[in-house]
């Protein structure tokens, strides 16, 4: 099954298409990465969509990821004794850590690393950003504020705080919980809520230990501010616009999330654009016309793959919201000004020996018109630097590793077929022709550009570039 577009498509799982013929047919349309969002649902339900996924992908034969997305620290107010209240603008209220039920004056906060957090002039934001309240007092166990912009606040609503740094692990106990059980499921992909510092990042990759990838959801100003080792720790990130949408002024969010791309791009980590890509999705067969156009920019921005949410989770159109991130994918690619934007940030490549091949497959696959570029690889950072050149020539990326391929299935460009690894250079050569012709990349008489490393079988040790005829018995090579 080969994609017509580089880009690939994540689709989060829920009540609207967890049977197995609908996440067949999501496949089948266009999903290369489905998503388990553990802030819904029980263990036995994400168990059973696991098992849909592997059924399906050993009937297709073609590497699935899996990303379980945890629910992070979230922040919210008590109840209300007598129902929702309203907030007056210029009014006082109060936050403390009685369970008490609250009033017009009063409500619980109950998270104590939250309040000693606070400090006078910090903002916060609740329900989604409807309501805001200034801290003018405080003592670490209560928090006088002033209302700014009031309204009905009711029980559980969310809180936000923007210009602070909540001293708090990104990880609950509950975030704990679902981690151990989607390790012991076998995931490809966990997504960290809610991170703050690149600590953030240490704390969950220790107890991973490298049995996934794991991805920085960059949803927090303060996650902003140490983007760069954020990056550098990070397996992937998620320019995650719902909260980070709340959190710094909306109209900040188109240029963070270009940055957060390019820097993602520049460090070969595959990057996702995620939240509200076709929101009306949910309840119409069609989606909006800017809704087409902030998916199309964000593929110009070079993000390695989009992300749909509640459209698949719960909407009433799952299948044709797939369909449309896919056809809006195929075309904008068609683009040419899309291959400028490509070959304009085209990052340079870093002093490594992996680099430097990577850069050169690009050029000489450019230059003779390969049909494709094939590339071995083990732990599949050979892959990844294949696709931070973002070329025009498709990415084969041969592993003997069903780990590594359905990791793998997240990264811009790469299609990723389990084989096993070469023994010798006439193997090597061999099974690349082969499968670059059996995959329908290239034809008998064309060209492929083969990136490997020797001693094969080694992660790491990528140093040769050859160039292969398809078709030929002696398999001879320039």
């Amino acid at each position: 099954m080969r994609r017509q577009r580089k880009t690939k498509i994540i689709a989060t799982l829920g009540p609207a298409s967890s049977s197995p013929d609908m996440v067949e047919k999501l496949h089948l349309a266009g999903v290369d990465v489905f998503r388990l969002n553990f802030s819904h649902g029980s263990h036995e339900d994400h168990k059973e969509r696991y098992d849909t996924i592997r059924n399906l992908e050993m009937h297709t034969g073609r590497p699935i990821g899996i990303l379980a997305d945890l629910q992070g620290p979230k922040i919210r107010v008590g109840t209300f004794e007598n129902g929702p209240v309203m907030l007056e603008d210029g009014a006082n209220f109060l936050l403390d850590m009685n369970e008490k039920p609250g009033d017009q004056t009063r409500v619980c906060l109950p998270h104590p690393q939250v309040m000693a957090s606070l400090e006078t002039g910090t903002r916060l934001l609740l329900d989604d950003g409807k309501l805001e309240l200034e801290v003018i007092e405080t003592d670490n166990k209560t928090a006088k504020c002033k209302v700014i912009t009031g309204g009905k606040l009711s029980d559980r609503k969310g809180v936000n705080i923007p210009n602070a740094i909540v001293r708090m692990s990104p990880l609950t106990d509950k975030d704990r919980r679902d981690l151990d059980y989607a390790l012991e499921l076998g995931v490809d992909w966990i997504a960290l809520s809610f991170v703050q510092r690149a600590e953030d990042l240490a704390e969950i990759k220790k107890i991973v230990a490298g049995r996934a990838g794991v991805m920085a959801k960059i949803e927090k100003p303060a996650a902003v501010e140490n983007l760069n080792e954020i990056v550098e720790l990070a397996d992937a990130l998620m320019v995650a616009r719902g909260d980070l949408g709340v959190e710094v002024p909306i109209q900040k969010v188109p240029s963070l999330q270009k940055r957060i791309i390019r820097l993602a791009n520049e460090a070969g980590k595959p990057v996702v654009v995620a939240t509200q890509m076709l929101e009306s999705m949910i309840s119409a067969p069609v989606p909006t016309r800017a809704e087409v156009t902030d998916v199309a920019n964000a593929i110009y921005d070079g993000t390695d793959a989009v992300m749909l949410s509640a459209e698949s989770a719960a909407g009433e159109y799952p299948v044709e919201a797939v369909s449309t991130m896919n056809v809006i994918a195929e075309e904008t690619e068609c683009d040419a000004n899309y291959r400028i934007v490509m070959d304009a940030a085209h990052a340079k490549p870093e002093a490594t020996t992996a680099d430097a091949i990577s850069a050169a497959a690009l050029q000489v696959a450019s230059t003779i018109k390969a049909a494709a570029i094939v590339t071995y690889t083990t732990s599949g950072s050979t892959a990844l630097r294949a696709a931070r050149e973002r070329g025009d020539a498709p990415v084969l990326a041969l592993t003997p590793s069903l780990k590594t391929a359905r990791r793998l299935a997240l990264t811009w460009g790469l299609h990723c077929v389990r084989t096993e690894d070469a023994k010798n250079f006439a193997d090597m050569v061999e099974k690349a022709c082969n499968i670059s012709f059996k995959e329908k990349f290239a034809r008998p008489g064309e060209r492929v550009v083969i990136m490997a490393g020797v001693p094969f079988g080694t992660p790491g040790s990528t140093n040769i570039l050859r160039i292969a005829w398809v078709g030929e018995k002696t398999l001879s090579t320039n």
